[in-house]
């Protein structure tokens, strides 16, 4: 990071007898400088954090000025954030959204189980709470959402392709009953 800082000959007036032979005159001197900050947790993009006494020379060698980052918060491959809300996409077998199951789950505190009810269709979100990105505005959390993707299996051999169609037989539902015209 580069400053500009308050010019030590002249004291940030830009003026001696002789122009400043340290600042050429504007009254402050270039100089970098590296320091740690520390980022509060549940900071998303476009979050400013202020570094007070850290920022340009004040005018005619007053106090220096604060500071301002602006977060840019990396997209993670796996969980989408939305505030303080998580999302993370769970794919399931056909089984298990039919019949129901518990299933390992990622969470940004490592995994945990959730119960798919049975019946859960592609797209549901099943939400857990408290399991979100930390709010900056005290000490609560957000929710994490897990969206069930339901996964089906490509068939290969007869006998599979004869339990499928048994399925349907057995089942008769109708899924796109509602988008007939009338």
């Amino acid at each position: 990071m580069r400053f500009n800082l308050a010019c030590p000959q002249c004291g940030g007036s830009g003026r001696q007898r002789r122009p400043c032979p340290a600042c050429g005159g504007p009254g402050y001197t270039r100089r970098p400088e590296s320091f740690e900050v520390r980022i509060p947790a549940g900071v998303d993009s476009g979050s400013r954090v202020r570094v007070p006494g850290k920022g340009n020379a004040g005018i005619n060698g007053g106090p220096p000025g604060d500071l301002q980052i602006v977060t840019e918060v990396e997209p993670h491959p796996l969980f989408e954030r939305k505030g303080d809300n998580i999302y993370v996409k769970v794919p399931v077998t056909v089984t298990e959204a039919a019949l129901g199951a518990k299933v390992e789950v990622p969470t940004i505190d490592g995994p945990t189980t959730i119960k798919i009810p049975p019946g859960t269709q592609s797209g549901q979100q099943l939400r857990l709470r408290d399991k979100g990105a930390p709010s900056l505005r005290g000490n609560v959390r957000g929710d994490q959402f897990v969206v069930v993707q339901v996964a089906v299996p490509r068939v290969m051999d007869e006998r599979s392709k004869e339990i499928l169609r048994e399925l349907a037989r057995l089942n008769p539902e109708d899924p796109r009953r509602d988008l007939k015209v009338k």
